[in-house]
């Protein structure tokens, strides 16, 4: 019986990421090189079908890691997607719904007053950055924080966050020194001396390539946050001319956009090829993934219907690449839809975290779908914007004054059902069918309309999601 006790105690401490192939364990805690782009759409990679865009060093990673082609962001905009990242909970939990003011756009136009929208995460909540720091990590942010400010005590070092390169909520301009010609200083944390005409990307490239050598001997979660692909709409010279000189086509045809997208590539690949030269690669789980869709302005993510500031699919599905060799089996693709806040209980079980600081997550750890093992059952994502977003000019795929009117949305299975507020309007779409969201099914399935705003409504009622009803004084209808 002693024996028998003993081996089932051995049996019971066996880490809980061992293959069941017999393939070895990963280590305790791996390095997580977490990159996240700012408004990269799901089709502005070359290897998801642009021919205008060039990102070769992206679409080598995707060779090597687990591709999610149904993946979302928390919002349709910045700072929601990035507090929920931060936190594993939905925007109802932490009131940061939109960027700013949530009375944005025509005030004649709105029909209703939209919720209090906060614009700081609170330091009271317990972040990603404090869970791994908590459990021996070295962490370190580098480039867009948008969640508070390091001079009244919510900025990421506030957070769990060890380094700060950047660490401001966006950038006036992509060049040294970063700023409007009458600003006094730069906005960011750690890069007020640098050359003239230096590119933010590049620079940003740099700062990591140093802090990953200066970590090298202890495990670290560096998070690579790139300002691009967000406006300023701004790039180098050189590669600009290269795309003028290229042709292309109705979806994908902005050469200085282009350009961008092909300084994030290059840096990336530096990123990449310094974890090689210091044999870190083995040992680092890394993750690409965007904060919302692309900017409809300047790039298109047909077939899907929207962009940036929408929660139509272009709006929110967003790519995700993970890499994790020797762990995660590379060239494969998993269309089990995941979302923002997932990343937090996820990293945890990769960090082999046992007591967080935090349990209270309404994510769900995705770490068997990495291990090419079956998902634990999920009966539906929400998203919740009880805002206004106005159109942004020069974007002709938008009709209205307005991307995002106050609206709620949940997916579960391959059904999604939108809610509006201001006139109480449903829209249902079968995205296996119809992925670009064309064909309102709502009065052909009035059962799956009931069945999904019931689920929605339960989820709204548990997460205490404020809903606009409040009509708006200033409002003319046309």
């Amino acid at each position: 019986m002693k024996k028998i006790a003993i081996c089932l105690l051995l049996i019971g401490t066996l880490p809980r990421l061992a293959h069941a192939q017999g393939k070895a364990s990963p280590p305790d805690k791996p390095n997580i090189l977490f990159i996240y782009v700012d408004d990269w759409g799901w089709t502005d990679l070359s290897s998801a079908g642009s021919k205008y865009y060039e990102t070769p060093h992206i679409d080598k990673l995707l060779r090597e890691s687990v591709q999610f082609t149904q993946a979302y962001s928390v919002g349709p905009n910045c700072a929601p997607s990035r507090a929920s990242l931060m936190t594993g909970k939905y925007p109802p939990r932490h009131g940061i719904y939109t960027v700013g003011n949530a009375e944005r756009g025509d005030s004649t136009k709105r029909k209703l007053i939209p919720v209090k929208n906060n614009t700081v995460l609170n330091p009271s909540f317990v972040t990603i950055a404090e869970e791994l720091k908590n459990t021996g990590y070295a962490t370190g942010l580098i480039g867009k924080w948008q969640l508070g400010e390091t001079a009244e005590g919510t900025g990421p070092q506030a957070q769990g966050f060890d380094f700060c390169i950047g660490g401001s909520e966006g950038t006036p301009s992509y060049f040294y020194p970063y700023k409007k010609a009458k600003a006094a200083k730069t906005p960011h944390q750690g890069l007020e001396s640098g050359k003239e005409g230096e590119y933010l990307t590049d620079r940003l490239t740099d700062e990591a390539v140093k802090y990953i050598g200066s970590q090298k001997e202890n495990p670290f979660f560096l998070y690579l946050s790139y300002f691009a692909v967000h406006t300023p709409t701004e790039a180098k010279a050189s590669i600009i001319d290269k795309y003028k000189a290229k042709k292309g086509d109705q979806f994908h045809n902005n050469p200085t956009y282009a350009a961008m997208i092909e300084s994030v590539d290059q840096g990336i690949g530096r990123v990449l090829k310094t974890l090689d030269s210091l044999k870190l690669t083995n040992n680092t789980l890394i993750v690409f993934y965007s904060d919302n869709g692309g900017m409809g302005a300047v790039t298109s993510q047909y077939p899907l219907r929207g962009s940036k500031g929408m929660l139509y699919e272009g709006g929110i599905r967003v790519p995700l690449l993970v890499k994790w060799a020797g762990n995660v089996r590379p060239g494969r693709q998993t269309d089990t839809p995941v979302i923002g806040i997932d990343f937090y209980p996820t990293l945890l079980d990769i960090a082999r975290v046992q007591k967080p600081l935090n349990k209270d997550v309404d994510g769900q750890s995705f770490l068997p779908v990495l291990l090419d093992e079956k998902p634990a059952v999920r009966d539906a994502l929400f998203w919740h914007f009880p805002a206004y977003l106005e159109a942004t000019k020069g974007d002709s795929r938008v009709s209205d004054s307005f991307r995002t009117r106050p609206v709620s949305t949940i997916r579960s299975g391959d059904f999604k059902l939108h809610e509006f507020y201001e006139d109480g309007r449903q829209e249902l779409y079968n995205l296996k069918e119809d992925i670009g969201e064309s064909t309102n099914l709502a009065t052909k399935n009035p059962a799956k309309v009931k069945e999904l705003h019931d689920k929605l409504d339960a989820w709204k009622k548990k997460t205490k999601a404020p809903i606009p009803t409040q009509p708006n004084p200033a409002y003319r209808p046309l």
